[in-house]
């Protein structure tokens, strides 16, 4: 199932490419999908939603609702 996140604070490839990053380092067998149009994340991975959201928001990022 595919969790997807909306990260207002999202505004450039730089920040993409960090956030993929620190996806990674959680769940090295995500399939992520950053849209910087519409400001989204959205991941395939065997992890809680939990882990995903801590893990973006410890890297300085918002995401709605949470």
């Amino acid at each position: 199932m595919a969790l997807k996140l909306h990260v207002p604070t999202l505004n450039s490839s730089d920040d993409a490419e960090n956030i993929k990053q620190t996806i990674l380092t959680h769940e090295p067998d995500a399939h992520i999908d950053i849209d910087l149009d519409q400001k989204t994340i959205t991941i395939e991975a065997k992890a809680s939603e939990e882990t995903f959201k801590q893990a973006v928001t410890a890297a300085g990022y918002e995401i709605s609702g949470y």
